[in-house]
C-alpha cells in the first residue's frame, strides 16, 4: 500500500517545523511558560519562584531580603514588605520585588498616596481587577512599579519597583 500525497505532505511538514523549531531555541536561555520578550513588562511580572522561599500557600516564609544600597532611599515601601528578589541589569536598573500581605486594595491605596508624597509623579498608569502599575518619575529617579494579586497566598500581592537614576 502506498501512502496518499497528503499523508507525505503533512509527515514533510511536522519534520520541517520541529526543525524550524529546535534551531530556533537554540543559544537562548529557557522562558518560563508565558513569560514576555518586553524587558518592562518582564521587569514587572510575578517572579516565577522566591528568592525568599515560600510555603506551601505561596506566601514567603523566609526573613526579607535586605533593600539594596541603591535602591532610592526616599521610594516608599509598604511596611512588613517581605523583598523576595533584588535584581541588578544593564543600563543601572534595578527590579526589587516584595510581597505584601496588606491585601491588593490597601497596597495600591499606599502607592497612590505615599509615592507622590515622597515626591515621586505618577505617568501613564493603569488599574484592573488583579493588577495595576504605573510609571514614575523625580529630578534623580524613573521607574515603574506593579502590583499583581498572589493566586495562593491569601492577601498577598506581589509588589515590583523597577528603577533606574535619569542621567
Amino acid at each position: 500500500m502506498r501512502p496518499s500525497l497528503s499523508a507525505a505532505v503533512l509527515v514533510g511538514a511536522v519534520l520541517s517545523l520541529a526543525a524550524v523549531t529546535g534551531c530556533s531555541a537554540a543559544g537562548k536561555h529557557a522562558e518560563r511558560p508565558g513569560a514576555t520578550q518586553d524587558p518592562v513588562k518582564r521587569a514587572t511580572e510575578a517572579p516565577a519562584g522566591n528568592t525568599a522561599g515560600a510555603a506551601p500557600d505561596g506566601c514567603p516564609t523566609a526573613a526579607s531580603l535586605p533593600l539594596p544600597k541603591d535602591f532610592p532611599a526616599n521610594l516608599p515601601v509598604p511596611d512588613g514588605a517581605v523583598v523576595t528578589s533584588v535584581e541588578h541589569r544593564t543600563g543601572g536598573r534595578l527590579v526589587v520585588t516584595t510581597v505584601v500581605r496588606g491585601g491588593f486594595d490597601t497596597t495600591l491605596a499606599f502607592l497612590h498616596t505615599r509615592l507622590p508624597k515622597a515626591g515621586y509623579i505618577p505617568e501613564e498608569g493603569e488599574v484592573e481587577e488583579d493588577d495595576a502599575e504605573s510609571n514614575f518619575l523625580t529630578a534623580t529617579v524613573r521607574g515603574r512599579w506593579a502590583l499583581r494579586k498572589m493566586p495562593d497566598c491569601g492577601g498577598g500581592v506581589y509588589l515590583t519597583y523597577l528603577t533606574a537614576d535619569v542621567s
